[in-house]
C-alpha cells in the first residue's frame, strides 16, 4: 500500500478512536449524575455503578484501550440498570433530567 493510503487508514482510525472516546465520556458522565441516589438503590445499584467506573478506569480490559466500545457498552448497560431501579423508586426526575412522565400525557388546560 502506499503511504497516502495509511495516512488516511491512520486518520479514519483516529477519528473513529476520538468519537468512541467521547461516547464513552458522555456515559461516564450521566453514570456519575446517578451517584447522590445510590443511598435509594440499595446494594445491587452501588455493585454496578462502581463495577461499571472500576472497569472503565482500570487498563485491563476486553478490548484494547483506543477502542472504547467495550467500556460504552459497560457504562450503558449500568446506566440502563441503574435508571431501571431508580424509576422502581418512584423518582419523578432520572439524572440525566429527563422526567417519567410522558409531556404527550401531561397538558395543561387552559381557561
Amino acid at each position: 500500500m502506499s503511504r497516502e493510503t495509511w495516512i488516511a487508514i491512520f486518520v479514519v482510525v483516529g477519528i473513529v478512536g476520538l468519537l468512541t472516546l467521547y461516547g464513552a465520556i458522555r456515559l461516564l458522565i450521566k453514570l456519575v449524575r446517578t451517584r447522590r441516589h445510590l443511598g435509594e438503590l440499595g446494594t445491587a445499584g452501588k455493585l454496578a455503578f462502581y463495577g461499571s467506573l472500576i472497569y472503565t478506569i482500570f487498563p485491563i480490559d476486553l478490548l484494547p484501550d483506543p477502542i472504547y466500545l467495550d467500556d460504552m457498552a459497560v457504562l450503558g448497560a449500568a446506566l440502563f440498570y441503574l435508571t431501571k431501579l431508580l424509576r422502581k423508586s418512584g423518582h419523578a426526575t432520572l439524572p440525566h433530567g429527563r422526567s417519567t412522565v410522558d409531556s404527550h400525557t401531561t397538558t395543561p388546560t387552559r381557561r
